[in-house]
């Protein structure tokens, strides 16, 4: 998969061309060799996170799809999601698109460089998953638990705060509902 797909400059929010595509060992690559180091030098939540297991792990599971943001054949974000398994809380015996583990690239990150190199990559990320909801009869439901330093990114993006989950490591789980008529995730950026 290819799709052409929109971030912002963050020096100056202009928008540039990226793609989302199917997730490989180069993005696991730039990943392991570009992130890495960043990431425990500015003490991220995810800088333990083996994007290289991960990767193995999806293609052994049926149920598990991975994605990257590409800029200029420069990794800009990483996603898995979970697409039979996950029922929602909101509307409860409805199955959700869950997302596993979503990252943005250190130098998208306004806590390690201001401003950061892309902005909405996040956001491109979580549309998609939106649409793989929809593509799947979900009807755009999708969920996650949030590591503590994100869980402010997911309010703006309006997803619903469940609180805190014990059986989760008390990381708070936050979903999207039903997409509504007029409210697609395509938007003219997906």
């Amino acid at each position: 998969m290819r799709r052409r797909i929109e971030i912002k400059r963050g020096v100056d929010n202009t928008n540039v061309e990226a793609y989302l595509v199917d997730l490989a060992k180069n993005h696991v690559d730039d990943y392991t060799n570009s992130w890495v180091e960043s990431l425990r030098l500015f003490t991220q939540e995810d800088k333990y996170w083996d994007w290289g297991f991960k990767l193995k792990y999806i293609s052994n599971n049926d149920n598990l799809e991975g994605y990257a943001v590409e800029h200029e054949n420069r990794t800009q974000g990483l996603m898995i999601i979970e697409t039979q398994m996950h029922g929602s809380r909101l509307n409860i015996g409805k199955r959700v698109v869950y997302v596993d583990g979503i990252v943005t690239a250190p130098t998208n990150r306004i806590e390690i460089q201001r401003p950061p190199q892309f902005k909405g990559v996040g956001q491109a990320l979580l549309k998609f998953a939106r649409i793989r909801s929809v593509e799947l009869g979900y009807e755009g439901r999708v969920g996650l638990h949030s590591l503590p330093s994100s869980e402010g990114f997911y309010e703006k993006q309006n997803m619903f705060n469940y609180g805190a989950e014990v059986e989760y490591d008390n990381l708070v789980y936050f979903e999207y509902g039903v997409l509504r008529r007029g409210n697609s995730p395509a938007g003219r950026n997906l």
